[in-house]
């Protein structure tokens, strides 16, 4: 059993990478981070972690559970020098529904996370709670 487990949020457009091929890949390297906040965030990232998938641009949505199975290094797609990282993320499970920004805006125990204070921010903490609170949505 995980006892110091984190939670965290992940944004992807699903144009370029979905929940469903996150699934049929069965694994993936979280690359192309160029946030210095959402770096940081990758690197406090531990084997383990739960994280919720979000699909931005189009659904705007929570959609599965995902969890760290590489912790930070290098990011192969960075220019050699660059201080940017990966993490390994593999699925857990999808939401039996999805949850929309919609619903956790309306949500007021969820006023203060960062996907509705800092919107852009693509790689983000939730907290035990938080992370609850939004699968109970589902």
């Amino acid at each position: 059993m995980i006892t110091n487990m984190n939670y965290w949020l992940v944004k992807s457009d699903p144009e370029e990478y979905g929940w469903n091929e996150l699934v049929r890949d069965k694994s993936t390297a979280w690359t192309g981070v160029r946030n210095f906040i959402a770096r940081n965030n990758l690197k406090m990232m531990k084997n383990g972690d739960q994280v919720l998938f979000y699909h931005s641009q189009t659904d705007k949505a929570v959609v599965g559970i995902a969890k760290v199975v590489k912790e930070h290094y290098p990011d192969p797609t960075a220019a050699k020098g660059e201080p940017w990282v990966a993490v390994d993320l593999a699925p857990l499970k999808a939401l039996p529904k999805p949850v929309t920004l919609q619903q956790i805006k309306a949500d007021k125990r969820l006023s203060d996370i960062h996907l509705v204070r800092q919107a852009r921010l693509s790689v983000m903490p939730l907290k035990k709670q938080e992370f609850d609170i939004i699968l109970s949505l589902a």
